[in-house]
């Protein structure tokens, strides 16, 4: 596979710029290197950190040390001439420290023998991955050490047989990583996309969140302060007060738990600290208007407590620009708090409070642009009659649109299966085959009393063969960042963490963590559901001469506002939910409302022999409350037409088969922000569900040899889902063609019994880790592990049919869990005395019943798959000089669905076979389907109208069956014996049934990448530091990521490609460390690239159009930060 970054120019640019650096970086060290071994120092009391950072720039010497190990010290300085060992030596009197040479003539601050600070295991020189500079240290020559808990404990990062990265906030703003969706620029195999609704998918080597159910579990766990959030705003919320990010690589399910088979991010916030009073204030300006601030204080509070309170606000202008309103929207107005309380009595317990806020209320976009290559509508049908005669049937409409318009708007697709990087994706879909146009046409024929317009079509609301898109001709804007649509976005979202973590030694080498967690969730986001600008004028005026609209259709007829000499044109409609408008619109709402309380108890010990170990149990309650709707104007008027005289739940219904009168579709009269939530003539889909897990868990570890070392873990999880099926109801009433039953009503959304799942599954870890000594490394681990994880599976939404009422198979009800085999060996290494890291990976899982996504019946339908992913991961830091530093990670990927699978492609359905087409139904039937072209003809041929063409897709129930043999006894005798049934059928090229009930063809698999799996990722970063004058220096800092082409969705066609991409970013950073003073100009996405990252395919029945993704704009800030 090409990445193409061989032909940009741009990255041409960027690379060369960095190998310029490289060549340039190492001249300092020339001229440093003659400093002779004593020197002058001025260094005054201070905390210790800052002032071991003076002493290596006045000695011309690194010194490196953890933040963590130098936290809450103070040192009483160092005044004079002599060594930097004697200055060492005073500045680090009583603090528990010391410190050690290594081979570049560098220091390394360690614990002192017998000190307060316990050591660290094999407490050798050593290096983390890049973008783990804990250190504040300017002054480094070495890549800096780093102390993480990936493993429940601290660790330096060099000692865990764990593929993990960290980063410290110092690194996140310098590579201006400042929310989850940025990660992947900074990891390796790693890739991010928001999806459709309310979540997204954060996926770490192939693996990650495709399926969308209430009661699916992320891939990824998400955990702020090592505990797990079942709902988050990773997308949304931007870092903060950030003690350190750790993301680990690969199933991690012993010690985080049930839905980590991919990996973990784990924020852990900055805790309040009892030994000194400290604080930051930052301020920073940008284009698109912006304003943010971040800023901390902690105070302590006498002997035993401390209080922290931290903050952070943003907000800007859109980013897009809708051509329609003339407004700029996707902007941002979000906020964070969090305030944090330790009691700590003694040395031996501790207990931290913590409360976090997020909140969000403005223009940003759930999804992007709107793409569709257009679909154009037939204008014959090829077809062979009984006797083995080829016929064509034509397909235009004449005088009967009822007879003759309904077989050739059934075969119109919307959009077609064709590269979204092409000129012809920015059309719009053609809404002459959408079927809630053509059923909203003819569900009205006896709307307007036509005076002297042809009688034939006359008394209909619309033109027949209106296409609500054609404005333009068909065309919108090929800027990604412009939009056309009827509504602006609107997005609100409130988040609420409570947390209580508990720590007490109970005994020596013993100590009791318990983590309490309560979280609150919520979430609102509206927009323009086409995402297209729908052309005006298709109402007939009320006052129009030639036509007299009837007094059950007046009463929603509002002002005149065009040509009222136009029969078609010149009227509004006044819709309850959308207001008064001249054209068709429909507008998408997705919200939620989410609670979760977890608790965790776990003991630990550190013993002084072999053996140590972990074991913990804990308990998680899920509930979530999950509705989308769709509304349009199109919806109500449908439901006018289909009911006669409507009004507040009461009609009269045309249909002679109507059960009760008062059973006709509900049109809720209430607005948007009132809604009943009880109509039909929108349609919601109500996803109600509980989730309670508990589960058992340990790990041990036993040192073989002071080299050699083992560990092992195993889990118990039990996870229990229940579900609350709810059928959608658009249109749905007792007094249309349909039956009864719960499925088939005309106000409200009966619940059907709830679904319990349950699973319960043993999962665990073994790995092995040496520590050779090797001649031409510091320090080197290398380590081979297994792992199995485990991700529960749960309940797809329920589909609009009851199966009771309707010709119809229901689609699985839930789908199953996931299970993953994971084999690593990797290897960590410190080298040229702790100047250069290298780390590298390699891994292969055997992975079972993938959960993937697709919307088919107009439902979220999650199917599993089988697959084998393996790569090989590349992490290196290099600092030759103490003013230079290159940071760079590769990924290699390959991910392959297993042989056999199989699954039906919405956008060809025929998958290529001449001898069927696709249909798209009545508004109101469960499926689009295919059909034998041979079939559709003699239906068309013998004079079948709507009604009985739709009968040839799954659905209402009519006597015995569908229609009769004989074409010319079909209108006659309608409710005759079957000849064609979708759910028997057997295909006479195949002898089987495989039509999938109609739905299509399966598409093969075997093979196929998994989604949003590049094959490579490639990130490069490089810093430079300058001293200046009086106590100042400047950093520059460029970094450049790319990363190679992968498909949204399995089929891996051409319409499924995005195409390779990248993002550059360059930063500035002015500082002077004495005075605790930073400013910064930043740029990001330099080239102010716009990539399709991912995509979302609708449904048939709007027409397969695509919402696509890509990043924000070109970002230019400065920012000024004092600490104190």
């Amino acid at each position: 596979m090409t990445i193409h970054q061989g032909r940009s120019p741009k990255a041409w640019l960027l690379l060369g710029a960095a190998a310029a650096a490289c060549v340039a970086a190492p001249l300092p060290a020339f001229a440093q290197s003659g400093r002779t071994q004593s020197a002058t120092f001025n260094v005054a009391a201070q905390d210790l950190g800052p002032a071991l950072t003076q002493l290596g720039r006045e000695s011309g010497r690194s010194i490196v040390f953890s933040a963590d190990l130098v936290r809450g010290k103070r040192t009483t300085g160092y005044r004079g001439q002599g060594g930097i060992e004697r200055a060492l030596d005073a500045m680090l009197s009583g603090s528990g420290l010391t410190y050690r040479a290594n081979a570049s003539g560098g220091y390394v601050i360690v614990p002192a023998a017998g000190g307060d600070d316990k050591p660290m295991r094999r407490a050798r020189p050593s290096v983390p991955p890049p973008a783990a500079e804990a250190a504040p240290s300017r002054d480094v020559t070495e890549v800096e050490n780093v102390i993480v808990t990936a493993r429940r404990m601290e660790e330096r990062i060099i000692d865990v047989p764990v593929a993990v990265s960290a980063f410290s906030e110092k690194q996140l703003d310098d590579r201006k990583v400042e929310g989850g969706s940025e990660l992947l620029r900074v990891v390796p195999n790693v890739n991010f996309s928001k999806d459709n609704f309310t979540g997204y998918n954060f996926s770490i080597r192939g693996i990650g969140t495709k399926a969308i159910s209430v009661t699916t579990d992320p891939g990824v766990a998400v955990s702020f302060n090592n505990t797990a959030l079942l709902r988050n705003r990773l997308f949304e919320q931007e870092y903060f007060d950030v003690e350190r990010l750790e993301v680990l690589r690969g199933p991690q399910g012993t010690l985080y738990g049930r839905n980590a088979t991919a990996g973990v991010v784990n924020m852990l916030p900055k805790l309040p600290e009892l030994d000194r009073f400290s604080g930051s204030v930052q301020g920073e300006l940008g284009n698109y208007d912006a304003r943010r601030a971040r800023g901390y204080i902690n105070i302590p509070l006498g002997d035993q407590f401390a209080f922290r309170g931290a903050g952070a606000y943003t907000q800007r202008t859109g980013y897009d620009r809708n051509l329609v309103t003339e407004r700029q929207v996707n902007g941002r107005d979000l906020w964070s708090a969090r305030l944090g309380l330790l009691w700590k009595p003694d040395d031996r317990f501790s207990a931290n409070l913590l409360w976090e806020h997020f909140e969000e209320d403005d223009t940003r976009a759930r999804t992007g642009k709107q793409l569709c290559t257009r679909g154009e509508t037939p204008t014959s049908l090829a077809w062979t009659d009984p006797s083995g005669r080829a016929r064509t049937q034509s397909l235009t409409y004449t005088t009967n649109p009822s007879t003759n318009y309904w077989p050739r708007v059934s075969l119109t697709p919307g959009c077609q299966a064709k590269s979204l990087f092409t000129q012809d994706a920015f059309s719009a879909p053609n809404g002459v085959g959408f079927p809630i146009v053509t059923g909203m046409i003819l569900v009205t024929p006896f709307s307007y009393r036509a005076n002297t317009v042809p009688r034939d079509w006359g008394g209909y609301l619309f033109k027949i063969n209106i296409d609500p898109f054609s404005s333009a001709n068909g065309k919108q804007s090929s800027n990604l960042r412009e939009i056309e649509t009827y509504f602006d976005p609107v997005f609100r979202a409130k988040n609420d963490v409570i947390q209580l973590n508990v720590e007490a030694e109970v005994a020596d080498g013993l100590t009791l963590y318990a983590q309490t967690l309560y979280m609150e969730d919520s979430y609102y986001g509206m927009q323009d559901y086409f995402r297209l600008n729908p052309q005006g004028g298709l109402i007939g005026c009320r006052d129009n001469p030639l036509r007299t609209p009837l007094k059950e259709l007046a009463v929603w007829l509002g002002p005149c506002s065009g040509n009222t000499a136009d029969p078609f044109g010149g009227g509004t409609f006044v819709d309850p939910q959308l207001g008064t408008l001249d054209r068709l619109v429909a507008l998408d709402l997705s919200k939620s409302s989410s609670k979760q309380w977890s608790q965790e108890i776990r003991i630990a010990s550190s013993f002084d022999g072999p053996f140590n170990f972990n074991l913990g149990a804990n308990y998680l309650k899920f509930s979530t409350n999950e509705d989308y709707y769709v509304f349009s104007n199109a919806f109500t008027i449908a439901a006018i037409g289909n009911n006669g005289t409507v009004w507040s739940g009461t009609c009269q219904p045309l249909s002679p088969l109507a059960k009760d009168v008062n059973e006709c579709a509900y049109i809720d009269p209430n607005p948007i922000d009132r809604l009943d939530g009880q109509g039909h003539n929108y349609y919601r889909n109500i996803n109600i569900a509980k989730t309670e897990s508990w589960a058992v868990f340990g790990e041990g570890y036993y040192t073989v040899r002071d080299d050699l070392r083992l560990s092992f873990g195993l889990r118990y999880t039990n996870d229990k889902k229940t579900t609350t099926p709810i059928p959608t109801q658009l249109l749905g009433s007792a007094g249309t063609l349909m039956g009864t039953g719960p499925g088939s009503i005309g106000k409200g959304y009966p619940r059907y019994p709830d679904e319990v799942h349950r699973w319960g599954e043993w999962t665990g870890r073994l790995s092995v880790d040496w520590k050779p000594d090797l001649s031409f490394t510091d320090d080197t681990l290398v380590y081979a592990s297994f792992s199995r994880g485990y991700k529960g599976g749960g309940a797809n939404p329920r589909g609009p049919a009851d199966s009771s009422t309707t010709n119809y198979t229901p689609l699985d009800t839930s789908f199953d869990p996931e299970f993953v085999n994971a084999y690593e060996l990797g290897m960590k290494n410190a080298l040229l005395g702790g100047r250069l890291m290298l780390n590298a990976s390699a891994f292969y899982y055997d992975y079972k019943d993938y959960q993937v996504t697709q919307i088919i019946d107009r439902s979220l339908h999650n199917e599993n798959f089988n697959a084998k992913v393996y790569g090989l991961e590349f992490e290196t830091a290099w600092s030759p000089t103490r003013n230079f530093r290159m940071d760079a990670t590769l990924g290699l990927l390959k991910t392959r669905i297993a042989g056999g699978e199989k699954s039906i492609d919405i956008m060809n359905r025929t998958q290529g076979d001449p001898d069927w087409i696709t249909l798209r139904p009545w508004p109101t039937s469960p499926a689009t389907c295919i059909v034998p072209k041979d079939i559709l003809g003699r239906a068309i041929a013998g004079g079948g109208n709507n009604v009985f063409i739709k009968m040839l897709c799954p659905g209402p129930v009519f006597g015995e069956g569908l229609f009769r043999d004989d074409p010319r006894n079909f209108i006659r005798d309608q409710w005759g014996a079957v000849i064609y049934d979708p759910l028997k059928y057997i295909n006479p090229k195949t002898g089987v049934h495989d039509t999938n009930g109609g739905r299509g063809f399966s598409a093969d698999l075997s093979g196929n990448s998994l989604p949003n799996a590049p094959k490579i990722t490639f990130n490069i970063g490089a810093q430079y530091r300058i001293e200046l004058p009086a106590g100042w220096d400047l950093t520059v800092r460029g970094d450049y990521y790319r990363q190679s082409e992968s498909f949204m969705r399995v089929y891996n066609t051409e319409f499924d490609r995005l195409k390779s991409w990248g993002n550059a970013n360059l930063s500035a950073t002015l500082a002077h460390p004495g005075e605790n003073l930073r400013v910064q100009v930043y740029v990001k996405n330099i080239f102010d690239e716009t990539p399709i990252t991912d995509g979302f395919t609708g449904p048939d029945e709007t027409g397969n159009t695509t919402n696509v993704f890509t990043l924000d704009p070109r970002l230019v800030g400065i920012s000024v930060r004092k600490d104190f």
